[in-house]
């Protein structure tokens, strides 16, 4: 795949072209890590207000990348917090914080999207990008050129696919923590992962064309 784009400050798509249509595309970094050091060395659960600061901005991104409409975001983001309160005392540092953080985020999802009929919209704009650091107008336009394209490649694909390829492409996730994330064995999340890059690379490349 030789597709190179460019949002959110990653490259997306960026793909070994020498690797053969057969071979599984790779994760980020790889779907080999070190092993896990022993619990009793383990640090100190973080706290409450140590996660909120640290990963709001990640999970703010996985709502709204689950179609979740603008107007109900943050009403989302806060309820995973609420979970996220509830249940830290639990976490035992058997996944990663982000792993687990987007467990949370895929339930509470479901959750509300199930208890209020509120179906997902594959085409809500990404342009709404949780706050960064500002930027000049030219730099602004060009982000949101691209949050567009990205969006409207992204609703392209079937939703497996696309949460997939969001938390490897986007938030630079294991294939083992996609797996955790999703409920899903490493070779499944290849084999999504795959197929949208495919969905990906062919419309970017047709978007390109026009």
């Amino acid at each position: 795949m030789s597709a190179r784009f460019r949002i959110f400050g990653k490259r997306i798509g960026a793909v070994d072209p020498t690797a053969g249509d057969g071979e599984d595309p790779p994760l980020y970094p790889s779907t080999k890590m070190a092993p896990e050091p022993p619990r009793a060395m383990a640090a100190a659960s973080p706290t409450f207000d140590a996660v909120y600061e640290e990963h709001f901005a990640f999970v703010w991104r996985n709502v709204m990348n689950r179609g979740v409409p603008a107007s109900g975001v943050d009403d989302v983001v806060q309820e995973v917090f609420v979970v996220v309160h509830r249940k830290l005392a639990g976490f035992e540092g058997r996944s990663s914080m982000r792993t687990w953080l987007a467990g949370i985020v895929r339930r509470v999802v479901a959750d509300h999207v199930r208890k209020r009929g509120n179906a997902p919209v594959g085409d809500e704009p990404l342009e709404n990008e949780s706050p960064s650091a500002a930027r000049g107008p030219a730099e602004e336009l060009d982000a949101k050129a691209a949050a567009r394209v990205l969006d409207e490649l992204l609703a392209r694909m079937p939703e497996s696919q696309r949460e997939v390829f969001i938390l490897h492409e986007i938030e630079e996730m294991t294939g083992r923590e996609i797996a955790e994330a999703v409920g899903a064995n490493e070779n499944t999340v290849h084999t999504r992962l795959r197929a949208a890059r495919r969905i990906f690379e062919e419309g970017l490349a047709r978007l390109r064309a026009e």
